[in-house]
């Protein structure tokens, strides 16, 4: 279904980590700690600023793989890990991209189960590696159904 997908790289998009941001997301996932928002523990930090969350990638836009496309609904997320060259610090810019790096399917209790692991990448200005994050999404065999696939 979706295994002529595997290897296929989206376009780099620019991202910014901008404080507001930082902000909102360490309240909506509960974590209160200084060194996302307070500019003083920022500077008094081993890192001389604040930093975004680890799980903020989340809302970076990392483009569009062409073919890729996924159910309006239904869709599972199975996992997802992220791996840190160094912290993603407030204030800069992060070049954001995707590649499809597998698709493989098995057997359900209520039928085949599509799998597609795809890795999220974010790099600096010259380049080099802050994050990579890797995705597990799984469809369902009713969804591939609805979806006509």
């Amino acid at each position: 279904m979706y295994e002529n997908l595997i290897g296929k790289v989206s376009n780099k998009v620019k991202n910014a980590v901008e404080r507001g941001a930082v902000k909102k997301f360490a309240e909506a996932i509960g974590d209160a700690h200084p060194i996302y928002v307070d500019e003083e523990t920022g500077k008094n930090s081993r890192y001389g600023r604040n930093i975004a969350p680890a799980t903020f990638p989340r809302v970076f836009d990392f483009g569009e793989i062409s073919g890729l496309v996924w159910p309006e609904r239904g869709l599972i997320h199975g996992q997802q890990s992220y791996h840190y060259e160094r912290p993603l610090f407030v204030g800069e810019t992060v070049y954001c991209y995707t590649k499809v790096k597998d698709c493989y399917e098995r057997d359900g209790g209520s039928g085949k189960m599509t799998f597609i692991v795809y890795e999220n990448n974010g790099e600096d200005e010259l380049g080099n590696t802050i994050f990579t994050s890797e995705l597990v999404m799984i469809i369902t065999e009713k969804v591939r159904k609805e979806m006509n696939v």
